[in-house]
């Protein structure tokens, strides 16, 4: 993971055959955080890569839409959500902090790891505890993946998700040891359905009671355990400690972080390999790791440029903050609704695996709820606006479409997709106003868009 002189994992330096240009700065703000506004754009353009990087890596990349108060505002929206048992409100309290946060890039981890750790709130039923997971994850997002791991596992929502205080002595339920060894740390391969059953064992006594974790010590089975191949008397700790130390592990973790940021398949074995190796070198540190990426050749390669599916939240968060949506803000509520429609149910995960993601985004029900979501929000209906945007009002459809391709694909993509886009546009439009909302509407619905 140090920076080597050659490699996809050195330090990006803007080259003439890789300039820090419009593309490089949007590919920045879509992959590390919910695209950028176009102040944020030109404010990056000019102030270079390690000074653009600095601030993403720092929390403090987006300033449009920012709220100083934002601890105290998402705190009251938290509280009443929880209160009122609607997990819709639930929802809306994490979009608003999306728009609302300086950290993009927390807010994008905390996503990440709700992810990892999919756990949905059909079988929890609890608000409370749900919110405390998502909290957890944005707190421990670039943490050590020991701390993470060792708050998750311990974690209400996750423990009550994987049946864990149904694994009793004499009773082992498998649930959460398969999960921990599966989908949190070795991934499929390096482990046995005897390491499975011994793991459940070490898990004995893990239970949740009165809403809190707890170590019931009577449920658990003190009896020795061989556990990929180490014996010993291993509790759940002890479990999660010869985890952490795996290679597997490791190696697991590196392709999470190049999967989010990089794509699939993006990077060849080795690169992957040689990142999972510097990880295990600085203690599993996810935020060493994440910025390694970030500011790497590999990150900023024209090969990786625009190769990335874009996942319904990202589509619907971006789409809001590349128009400029902040004053007013859309209904958090309301874009909640549509990234569920779009395939990505916050807090709903389909099952233990999580989201899919990639290709399986481009269904044709979700490429239709995208482009009917780009024409609610173009027009500012169903989202809770009074009207269409602000940047939308007042501009002729030709300069809208070049100043929304900047914007939202991070580049031009010339005089015939330009003229295309517009022709369609004014095809049926009552009124120039008419046709720039049906032009921005194209525009966040075509092919490209979905691409970041």
């Amino acid at each position: 993971m140090d920076a080597q002189k050659e490699g996809p994992w050195a330090p990006y330096r803007p080259s003439p055959g890789a300039p820090w240009d419009l593309r490089r700065v949007a590919h920045l703000h879509r992959r590390a955080g919910f695209a950028a506004t176009r102040a944020e754009i030109e404010r990056d353009l000019r102030e270079g890569p390690e000074a653009s990087l600095d601030r993403v890596l720092a929390g403090q990349a987006q300033e449009a839409g920012a709220r100083s108060d934002l601890e105290e505002m998402a705190a009251r929206i938290g509280d009443a959500a929880v209160e009122s048992r609607d997990p819709a409100r639930l929802k809306a309290w994490w979009v608003f902090r999306m728009l609302a946060s300086p950290d993009a890039l927390g807010e994008r981890l905390a996503l990440l790891w709700h992810n990892h750790f999919a756990t949905s709130n059909r079988k929890v039923d609890d608000l409370a505890a749900m919110r405390r997971q998502v909290d957890l994850f944005r707190r421990l997002a670039r943490a050590p993946f020991g701390d993470l791991l060792n708050a998750a596992v311990r974690d209400p929502a996750l423990l009550v998700w994987l049946d864990a205080p149904a694994n009793r002595k004499g009773h082992p339920n498998e649930n959460l040891g398969r999960e921990l060894m599966e989908l949190f740390t070795l991934g499929i391969g390096p482990f046995t359905e005897a390491d499975v059953k011994e793991a459940a064992r070490a898990l004995t006594g893990w239970t949740v009671r009165e809403g809190e974790f707890l170590e019931n010590a009577p449920a658990y089975d003190d009896g020795e355990k061989t556990i990929l191949g180490q014996r010993g008397r291993w509790t759940g700790a002890d479990l999660v400690r010869i985890l952490l130390d795996h290679r597997a592990t490791a190696r697991r973790l590196a392709g999470r972080l190049c999967e989010t940021f990089l794509g699939e398949k993006a990077v060849e074995h080795g690169a992957v390999d040689e990142l999972a190796e510097g990880l295990r070198t600085h203690g599993l540190d996810v935020g060493r790791g994440v910025a390694t990426i970030l500011r790497s050749r590999a990150f900023f390669a024209a090969s990786n440029l625009g190769n990335r599916i874009v996942g319904p939240v990202e589509f619907v968060v971006g789409a809001v903050r590349s128009l400029g949506c902040f004053d007013p803000m859309p209904s958090p509520l309301l874009l909640a609704e549509w990234c569920a429609r779009i395939g990505q149910d916050l807090l709903y995960p389909p099952n233990v695996g999580g989201w899919p993601g990639g290709r399986a985004w481009l269904s044709s029900r979700g490429m239709i709820a995208r482009a009917n979501f780009a024409a609610a929000l173009a027009c500012g209906r169903d989202v809770g606006l009074d009207g269409p945007p602000t940047m939308l009002r007042d501009v002729a459809p030709g300069r809208l479409v070049a100043d929304l391709a900047a914007r939202c694909l991070g580049r031009d993509p010339g005089d015939a997709w330009r003229s295309t886009v517009v022709e369609a546009a004014r095809a049926g439009a009552a009124s120039d106003a008419d046709a720039a909302r049906r032009a921005a509407a194209l525009v966040l619905s075509c092919p490209e868009a979905q691409l970041g």
